[in-house]
């Protein structure tokens, strides 16, 4: 599902209008980006919640030559889902492409 059947979905479950949709979901996408960038947790009770980790400073191997390189500290979004998102998944008959 991308983001176009994301919105025609609820825009058809919400009887909203697929502009309106699509501009609640790029407001909640800003929401959580906005939070994130200030270091805050986002939280949806039941679906999961976003929050920024940081990842140390490390060495790695270039593949192409072997030699040493050294990996910059970062910071990333991290996803956990919810338990209800986690019962859902495990009880989902997925097939396979």
């Amino acid at each position: 599902m991308n983001k176009a059947d994301l919105t025609q979905h609820i825009a058809k479950e919400t009887k909203l209008t697929v502009r309106e949709t699509n501009q609640v979901i790029d407001t909640m996408t800003e929401a959580i980006k906005k939070a994130l960038k200030k270091g805050q947790r986002v939280s949806l009770v039941g679906f999961g919640s976003w929050e920024v980790k940081k990842r140390a400073a490390r060495n790695g191997i270039n593949p192409q030559t072997g030699e040493t390189i050294k990996i910059a500290a970062r910071k990333y979004p991290k996803f956990n889902p919810g338990k209800a998102l986690k019962e859902i998944v495990a009880k989902a008959k997925i097939k396979k492409k």
